[in-house]
């Protein structure tokens, strides 16, 4: 990943360290993802770096906890117009750096600018007041309050997927509760993240409140074992994540993991609009995503009529270059992560399943793919396939759709398709999942909402309301009336 500055080298992008811009020896070539050439160069910061940007943190741990709401709230605001006068600089970045589509790049920083307002209106909140206490004659003459105060230092670690909004989701709620943090973004792109450093070095933050710091994985391990970071908040696969909660201690850890996501589909639905949200689901941001459409599951009474209306909306996905209007699906984050998804459709073909649309990989970019009748063990269907690939599956009766929408170990948000209110309740009491979305599918997010999965795919909530609340812990006063009690 990161290599010695080459004589004649492109300039290099800093990274941010006890919130000042600073270089390394080692820098980080970023390429376009749908070209595969690099187009600029990062600081890349080595373990010292890490623990450097957590004992900064640690000291300005006083400095974030003073600060009034309205103080943080401030930070938010300008952070907020910053972001908005740089969106086409973002947009633009997000199309290389990430190879998103245009359409969906601006939709992330829109997004972007939401998480951090909201959190904005959160920093302005007053949690906690008054505890009562009397439930016992006992207690008689105690009076009870309680507060939220922050935890300390946070340690994130953020995705390619989303390279800004995630980022924001974790930063943001940081400042609202009075959090310094260290960031490590993705690898693979990091300038976005970096953005934000600039802006948030111009914030008002106390110095040594934040660092952003493009590394290695392993180079990051401090985030994790550092008993001086407080809470640790990880967005990425389970194998990772599981790893680095079981090395975390007495932290505190929110953990976003993997999906299999799956849409129910039931007689009583509007099948067409099904059909255009299944297809807008299982293929935006080319499937990666780890609430995108994986699965979908349709009763045996409208499984002819739905299968064709859901291929000719997937016939109507366009692929390729992401620069170019109209395009959603470009390509993923890597070729090797395209040659992946197409040895799993090409295993499950070769098991048994049927390919109903689909071409073939061009480099990084796969086509919108759609198959039926995969075999129980297949990765394709069993597995998170962060690709464009949906899996058609039949069920008897809308009961059934429940049991096999749950055989996965993952459990981050299903979509049920239903206009029968009982089935609807039904679903939300019965589905493993963090979310249920009744009428439409599983990969709808709103910024503000608690967001968050189980079973493997993962712990905690974020959302900056939920965030904040798990970067801060309830502190109790009891006071004693000596003429009461």
């Amino acid at each position: 990943m990161g290599d010695p500055a080459p004589a004649g080298a492109r300039p290099m992008r800093p990274f941010y360290l006890a919130s000042k811009a600073c270089s390394s020896a080692e820098r980080l070539t970023v390429s376009d993802k749908f070209t595969g050439e690099a187009f600029e160069e990062v600081a890349l910061a080595s373990p010292e770096t890490v623990r450097d940007g957590i004992a900064a943190a640690s000291r300005c741990r006083e400095a974030m906890r003073r600060m009034a709401g309205h103080e943080r709230a401030a930070v938010l605001e300008r952070l907020a117009a910053g972001v908005l006068a740089r969106r086409d600089e973002l947009t633009d970045i997000l199309v290389r750096e990430a190879g998103k589509p245009r359409q969906f790049a601006a939709g992330e920083v829109d997004r972007a600018l939401e998480t951090i307002r909201i959190s904005a209106r959160v920093a302005m909140d007053s949690p906690g007041g008054l505890l009562p206490l009397s439930s016992s004659p006992a207690n008689t003459g105690y009076r009870g309050s309680q507060m939220r105060v922050p935890v300390g230092v946070c340690g994130f670690i953020t995705p390619f997927n989303f390279p800004l909004n995630l980022v924001v989701h974790k930063v943001a709620p940081a400042i609202a509760a009075g959090c310094p943090f260290v960031l490590k973004p993705a690898s693979s792109t990091p300038i976005s993240a970096l953005i934000l450093g600039e802006l948030l070095a111009e914030s008002g933050l106390p110095e040594g409140a934040f660092s952003v710091l493009p590394a290695r994985g392993a180079d990051a391990e401090a985030l994790a074992t550092d008993d001086r970071v407080a809470k640790l908040s990880f967005t990425g696969s389970d194998e990772v994540g599981w790893m680095l909660r079981r090395r975390a201690g007495k932290k505190r850890v929110t953990l976003e993991l993997g999906g299999n996501a799956a849409a129910i589909v039931d007689e009583t639905a509007d099948l067409a609009d099904a059909a255009r949200r299944v297809a807008f689901g299982g293929y935006y941001q080319a499937g990666q995503s780890c609430i995108s459409v994986q699965r979908v599951i349709v009763v045996d009474e409208v499984y002819a009529a739905f299968r064709a209306l859901l291929i000719e909306e997937v016939s109507k996905v366009v692929h390729g270059d992401p620069s170019q209007e109209g395009v959603s699906v470009g390509p993923l984050i890597s070729e090797g992560d395209a040659a992946r998804v197409e040895q799993w459709v090409r295993g499950a073909c070769q098991s048994g399943a049927t390919k109903l649309w689909g071409g073939e990989r061009e480099g990084s970019v796969m086509p919108a793919t759609l198959l039926e009748g995969v075999p129980a063990g297949e990765p394709v269907l069993d597995e998170e396939v962060f690709g464009p690939v949906v899996c058609l599956v039949r069920a008897s009766d809308f009961d059934r759709a429940l049991v096999e929408a749950n055989r996965t170990r993952f459990g981050l948000q299903a979509g049920v398709f239903t206009r029968d209110l009982h089935r609807a309740h039904r679903a939300w009491d019965e589905l493993e999942v963090g979310a249920v979305i009744v009428g439409d599918v599983p990969s709808w997010r709103a910024d503000v909402m608690p967001y968050g999965g189980v079973k493997d795919s993962g712990l905690g909530r974020e959302g900056p309301a939920s965030a904040v609340e798990e970067m801060t812990e309830l502190r109790l006063m009891v006071i004693r009336d000596p003429d009461r009690s």
